[in-house]
């Protein structure tokens, strides 16, 4: 398989900023492809990339962020508690926080990185991932699972200081019935609203992104309201 030029990239990448609306971000997904592809998407004015897992995007955090400092990495794959460390000075969001012991230790790990920074405190912006999907190998909160850890944080906020909610994040069932992804879309988007307007939250106006849509079923999710979609295949094809 041969290496996409860098005009090939641009041109995906044009095409897509021109089916979003100004409410919505895209975030690169350079899982899989070479720390080279995130500089040609770079030089086509990309700015946020998403990686799945903490090894690969450690590596190219190091090769790049001396050059490219701007580079804004979202973490979007299954994180291990013990793997948190490792992003935690750099990592600009982790969009697929599943479990109240996941942002305990995202937290616990933004203490540590403030308590060695000469730059003051470290916040972890994140996303909670609703479970939407028909899937069982997809993991999120369901909504009620949600809404519980939603209250231990408003109860006790002086235990989540390392961390700053910043919206959902989802993933809709893999399949070819448009119609069951728009319901699951809707789904998230209502499941958005009511956080917003819960009461639960301390600091609401920060609660803002909704992530949802990947290269099969974007516009989907950008009629329900997506402020960041998560594309890879469709910028940078098949992993390499």
């Amino acid at each position: 398989m041969s290496l996409l030029r860098s005009e090939e990239i641009a041109s995906r990448l044009s095409k897509i900023r021109a089916e979003l609306p100004a409410t919505a971000q895209l975030v690169a997904v350079s899982k899989f492809h070479p720390a080279d592809y995130v500089i040609k998407a770079y030089e086509a004015h990309q700015r946020i990339f998403g990686e799945s897992r903490v090894q690969e995007l450690v590596g190219k955090w190091e090769a790049l962020h001396e050059s490219y400092p701007d580079i804004a990495w979202h973490f979007i794959g299954p994180l291990q508690t013990n793997k948190v460390k490792y992003i935690a000075p750099f990592i600009a969001m982790i969009e697929s926080v599943t479990s109240e012991r996941l942002l305990r230790e995202i937290c616990r790990q933004a203490d540590r990185v403030s308590g060695s920074s000469i730059n003051g405190r470290r916040v972890i912006p994140v996303l909670l991932e609703l479970h939407v999907a028909q899937e069982e190998t997809k993991s999120g909160f369901s909504r009620d699972e949600l809404f519980a850890l939603l209250e231990t944080i408003h109860r006790t906020p002086e235990e989540w200081q390392g961390v700053e909610l910043r919206g959902l994040m989802a993933m809709a069932s893999n399949t070819e019935d448009e119609a069951q992804i728009e319901r699951e879309f809707a789904f998230v988007r209502s499941v958005f609203d009511e956080v917003r307007t819960s009461g639960l939250l301390l600091c609401p106006e920060r609660f803002t992104e909704l992530s949802m849509g990947m290269s099969g079923d974007y516009p989907i999710a950008l009629r329900h309201g997506a402020t960041l979609v998560r594309i890879g295949s469709a910028i940078f094809g098949d992993r390499l």
